[in-house]
């Protein structure tokens, strides 16, 4: 018992144990970073489960506390199509303008062999920024980190989604009288209908 006789004396410490003392900007990293490499896995892109599965502690060693966004970078191939080939980019705090796009263009070694870019941005992109993407030539995504901060498809109340074949596509359009162009996902901004 301690001197106030209540049993408490290694409370106080036990508690401490769970503050976490690090940087907000590193837990947001770390927790964006592990959502993009979990859509890549659900892409079938080869991600090693250790990437996935690292935890903040190691996070925090492998990239410090204050993590340069450069060092985020991931570059995968595609399990069953080696040709296909994902780079995901992390973009700093400042908005994304026209000159950060070229930085970002210029870093590409390998244009030619990269077939998807996925942009991962704290700030909003210029419309000169957004006009700049066009010049990939592969396909562009842009996540916002706060987008990415939960993994929505591990929600409990999420329904599974798959990808419908062309057939069942078909079959669905013609069951509820719509024709392709009444797609419902056209337009929408939520990162899981995003492919």
């Amino acid at each position: 018992m301690d001197v106030n006789g209540t049993g408490m004396e290694g409370l106080n410490q036990c508690l401490s144990s769970f503050v976490d003392t690090g940087t907000v900007e590193s837990h947001r990293y770390y927790l964006a970073r592990r959502t993009v490499l979990e859509m890549l896995r659900d892409r079938d892109y080869a991600v090693p489960m250790a990437e996935i599965d690292i935890s903040l502690q190691d996070f925090r060693q492998k990239y410090s506390d204050r993590p340069e966004p450069d060092s985020l970078k991931i570059t995968s191939l595609h399990k069953y199509d080696p040709d296909n080939k994902i780079l995901v980019i992390f973009c700093g705090q400042n908005v994304v303008k026209v000159s950060t796009i070229r930085g970002i263009l210029s870093q590409i070694v390998n244009k030619e062999t990269l077939n998807r870019l996925i942009l991962v941005v704290q700030s909003q992109l210029t419309n000169q920024a957004t006009k700049a993407v066009e010049l990939f030539t592969c396909k562009v995504e842009i996540f916002q980190v706060k987008d990415l901060l939960v993994n929505i498809t591990k929600h409990a109340l999420r329904p599974k989604h798959q990808i419908l074949s062309d057939e069942e596509k078909q079959k669905l359009l013609e069951k509820y009288n719509l024709e392709e162009k009444q797609d419902v996902t056209e337009g929408c901004d939520s990162p899981l209908l995003r492919t």
